[in-house]
């Protein structure tokens, strides 16, 4: 005599296959976001790498400008030296001493020149720089507009599922519960083994769901008494009747309307 609260095979049947269409509900809402997150969160950390890039150009310029400071008081300390010297020059007592002089005015004037060419060499790069601060500008705003649209675009799709796939999240587990453990792990084994997340299909027109391999007729009709847990020898995929999977997905239909 059965224990009271035996369940039968068709009764996990049932359960394991209601589990299927709420996960696979969860699926399509999911795929309905596709890449989004994925595309917003490129777009946020190229948009950081940009900013990035910003700061470190603008750094870059500020050092620039230091060294460019740095030259223009180095060339006034030359002058200065030159027009020291040059004053020294006039009351020298023999023709060594002048040309000592004449030597150091010489050598303040190269520094000088040396000075004048760095400088004009950091001002190229500045403008170097500037320029590309100003495409990395442009690409900041193209990217930031770009991700503006994606972030609206991904918080409409959540907006409008977010509430039923939290709701499925919650009654997939409720069916896990119910179901014992050995059967909701190999149910997840399959699941994870298989393209399209299904892991218990109904036979369809002779063949697993699809799947273009025949059952044979004894198998259908093993099926479809519901006396034993059968998998497709091909795909693996657990396999419900046609008529069973019918009344479940009507059922869980009315479930999907009440939490849509």
């Amino acid at each position: 005599m059965a224990k009271k609260n035996e369940v039968t095979v068709e009764e996990k049947l049932r359960a394991l296959y209601d589990l299927q269409l709420v996960d696979s509900r969860i699926d399509e809402i999911r795929n309905v976001r596709g890449e989004l997150p994925l595309e917003v969160e490129d777009l946020e950390d190229e948009v950081a790498g940009l900013n990035t890039r910003l700061d470190k150009l603008d750094a870059d310029i500020e050092v620039i400008e230091n060294d460019i400071k740095s030259k223009k008081n180095q060339i006034d300390e030359s002058k200065a030296t030159i027009k020291k010297y040059s004053e020294q020059q006039k009351n020298v007592r023999n023709n060594r001493e002048f040309n000592a002089l004449s030597k150091e005015v010489e050598f303040q004037e190269l520094e000088i020149e040396l000075a004048e060419k760095h400088i004009k060499e950091y001002k190229a790069q500045i403008e170097q720089k500037k320029e590309v601060i100003e495409q990395t500008k442009e690409r900041l705003n193209e990217r930031e507009k770009h991700l503006e649209h994606k972030k609206n675009e991904l918080d409409e799709i959540l907006s409008e599922t977010e509430k039923e796939e939290q709701a499925l999240i919650k009654k997939s587990a409720e069916f896990e519960k119910n179901i014992e453990e050995r059967l909701v792990k190999a149910y997840k084994r399959i699941r994870s083994n298989v393209k399209n997340g299904l892991a218990i299909v109904p036979v369809e027109r002779g063949a697993s769901g699809g799947s273009y391999f025949t059952i044979p007729p004894q198998v259908i009709m093993e099926i479809a008494g519901r006396k034993k847990i059968i998998t497709d020898e091909h795909s693996g995929r657990i396999l419900v009747d046609e008529e069973l999977a019918k009344e479940e997905q009507e059922k869980m239909t009315n479930l999907f309307t009440k939490v849509g």
